[in-house]
């Protein structure tokens, strides 16, 4: 299917007429970016400029040496090279998604380098922080990424404030986890330019509602059968992340989240599917799995760093989440992957994937005539 998507491009759109209050802004794109990220960063300018007199935004996407560069999902987008315009720029986007982490290209660092210097607003989006961190841009920073790849990024550039949430502000950088949260960022962008009610119009549009603030919360659920975390499972989960390396014991836990461990274990089975050693272990297991594809830590070191004092226990527990040992998963994962999967997790760890069932045992087990369409 997506096979079918790569004849379509994507190309800027230049503005209706010349504004006095155009702004300029250059989307550096990276192989196998995320499409959503681009739209969703794209579509409120977009619109700013359908509700409004004169345009207001107009965009170029640039990436280095130029020509079509396809997103994670299939589709293209043209771009020019990073040095083919004289345009100075408001605001650079760089977006990058799988393998970004690893991503070096030093003349893209030194011509971020030199915009820097020269005033313009600079964000990484997703995991395109990533590359404002490696052009030694982000030290001292607040800064963020996608909730999946925090833990080797604090690892990469302890130097970083790095936060949990939607996007961050710190000067003229700025940094975004990327998905819906472009809207968020692009909305307060729009406000801070142009004022509230033109950006209260463009989520009106787009039904964002309601517009989030940069220090929202990226995950809410977690796996969970509510919407949202109930409050000592959240505190619960909270206190195992910040503390991967020495896991606590579930009476520790319970003690300090002010709950009896008979009451919190009740929760997590109702509300996660799961014990609270388990959820432990799986939050434990994903945060190996970003050491061992951000990082160049060893194996053993990571397996240390994860909470796990025994190098085969580790392995086996990680290949039994994740089916390929750790070895495999840092070599494999995910240049040699077309499409890679990020399996681990609480879904795939509390609903083991049945296989498929022939056309006479589905009509066995539903009791109607026809299989599902596969």
């Amino acid at each position: 299917m997506l096979r079918n998507l790569k004849g379509l491009r994507l190309v800027a759109v230049p503005s209706r007429h010349a504004s006095v209050n155009l702004s300029k802004m250059a989307f550096v794109l990276i192989s196998r970016f995320n499409m959503m990220t681009l739209t969703t960063t794209i579509d409120p300018m977009r619109i700013a400029n359908y509700l409004s007199a004169d345009p207001l935004y107009e965009w170029t996407f640039l990436t280095p040496g130029g020509g079509e560069l396809t997103a994670s999902n299939g589709l293209t987008v043209n771009c020019e090279p990073l040095n083919a315009s004289r345009e100075v720029f408001d605001t650079v986007f760089v977006l990058g998604s799988w393998g970004c982490e690893r991503y070096v290209q030093p003349e893209l660092f030194n011509w971020l380098r030199l915009l820097e210097r020269k005033g313009a607003k600079i964000c990484g989006m997703e995991i395109g922080a990533y590359v404002l961190a490696r052009a030694g841009l982000m030290s001292g920073r607040q800064a963020t990424t996608h909730w999946s790849h925090m833990a080797g990024f604090a690892e990469q550039f302890p130097n970083s404030h790095l936060r949990e949430q939607l996007f961050t502000v710190d000067g003229k950088l700025m940094t975004c986890a990327g998905g819906t949260a472009g809207i968020d960022l692009m909305l307060h962008l729009i406000s801070q330019k142009h004022g509230e009610h033109l950006a209260h119009e463009v989520a009106d549009q787009i039904l964002h509602h309601p517009m989030r603030p940069a220090d929202f919360a990226q995950r809410h659920s977690l796996g969970s059968t509510t919407d949202r975390l109930h409050p000592e499972i959240e505190a619960t989960i909270k206190l195992m992340e910040a503390n991967i390396s020495d896991p606590l014991s579930v009476p520790e836990i319970a003690k300090s989240i002010g709950l009896s461990q008979r009451k919190l274990e009740r929760m997590f089975k109702k509300h996660m599917g799961c014990s609270v050693v388990q959820l432990g272990q799986l939050l434990r297991l994903q945060y190996a799995r970003v050491l061992l594809t951000t990082t160049r830590m060893s194996i053993r070191d990571v397996s240390v760093a994860s909470g796990f004092n025994s190098m085969s226990y580790f392995s086996q527990a990680f290949t039994k989440c994740f089916g390929r040992k750790p070895s495999e998963y840092r070599h494999a994962w995910p240049e040699r992957e077309a499409n890679p999967s990020w399996l681990g997790t609480v879904f795939s760890f509390t609903r083991p994937i049945e296989p498929p069932q022939s056309p006479s045992e589905w009509q066995q087990s539903h009791g109607r005539d026809q299989p599902p369409v596969r």
